[in-house]
């Protein structure tokens, strides 16, 4: 592999830009310390040209978010026969649609929190009493990731106006009821559950300043103080959903940890951030690998899917 050059794809056209900049960066620095030849693409509508111009050979993609992480890259990437890390077009589509993701989370009896859908052409006609459920209730964007766009609502005067602000973004609008728990994530690497920490966000939940932008205001446990029992039920459920997925490479799954002792599976994200705040780096630094190891091995296993 260390004959190959590398395209570090990072940037992308979304909300996410800045911390896939971060995520791109430190990686670039990690594989190129491992003597690996990275050049760094900030992706636009020109890429299929940079890849060729470039005469770019392995693809890693550092992008999160649309246009990245939702299967088009990795399209792009198939048609070019240019292998790449993490997910295939499938699996990244599936799971950047939290929607679809739920449906084929309950096909393979993994628990999920009760939701309403509001498809974009019913946005005009929704009435909160339709909902099944009482609030409070978290409302979010069906295809955006690192936590742009929710909204948690406790009363009903607020609700058409996280509404708006969520449809905004990609997709239909996800409602779901509110489950008040701990914030447990579960690392996958290379179809293997690595481990799970838990997260206390000092605001209400751990939303994309506290995820990127850390402060030293979050606190982050790891592994999580849980006992046996849950946590090998919380990797199995992890590793569960990114099977569920067909997912690829590495992976970070979000569980809430209920009161009554629930996990409740939230999403899936194919390609987690990579900044200094980042769970990922995280969880395998405290299995024993090296943020460096982590960018080797995820290179290591980029290859086309199709």
């Amino acid at each position: 592999m260390k004959d190959k050059l590398i395209g570090m794809l990072l940037g992308g056209h979304n909300a996410e830009h800045e911390v896939s900049l971060q995520s791109g960066a430190a990686l670039t620095r990690a594989l190129q310390a491992r003597g690996y030849r990275v050049t760094e693409i900030v992706v636009d509508t020109n890429l299929a040209t940079a890849l060729r111009d470039k005469k770019i050979e392995v693809a890693f993609i550092a992008l999160h978010g649309r246009w990245g992480e939702d299967g088009c890259i990795q399209g792009l990437l198939e048609a070019m026969r240019i292998p790449y890390t993490g997910s295939g077009v499938l699996a990244s589509a599936l799971s950047m649609d939290k929607v679809y993701a739920k449906k084929l989370f309950r096909q393979n009896k993994l628990e999920v929190v009760d939701d309403f859908v509001v498809s974009r052409a019913e946005l005009g006609t929704f009435d909160p009493q339709d909902l099944p459920f009482e609030l409070p209730a978290v409302v979010k964007p069906s295809r955006e990731g690192s936590s742009v766009g929710i909204s948690i609502v406790h009363e009903q005067a607020q609700l058409m106006a996280a509404i708006e602000q969520a449809r905004g973004f990609a997709g239909d609008v996800l409602i779901e009821r509110y489950v008040a728990g701990r914030e447990i994530q579960v690392g996958v690497l290379d179809d293997r559950a690595l481990g799970a920490i838990e997260i206390v966000p000092a605001e209400e939940f751990y939303d994309y300043k506290a995820k990127y932008f850390s402060d030293g205001t979050t606190q982050y446990f790891f592994p999580a103080a849980l006992e046996d029992q849950q946590t090998q039920e919380v990797l199995r459920l992890g590793l569960a959903a990114h099977q569920a997925l067909g997912c690829s490479g590495v992976s970070r799954v979000d569980t809430i940890l209920s009161g009554d002792g629930r996990f409740y599976l939230l999403e899936v994200n194919t390609i987690p951030g990579m900044t200094e705040a980042s769970l990922i780096p995280k969880i395998a630094q405290g299995v024993g690998i090296s943020f460096e190891d982590l960018a080797e091995r995820l290179l290591l296993g980029a290859s086309l899917k199709t």
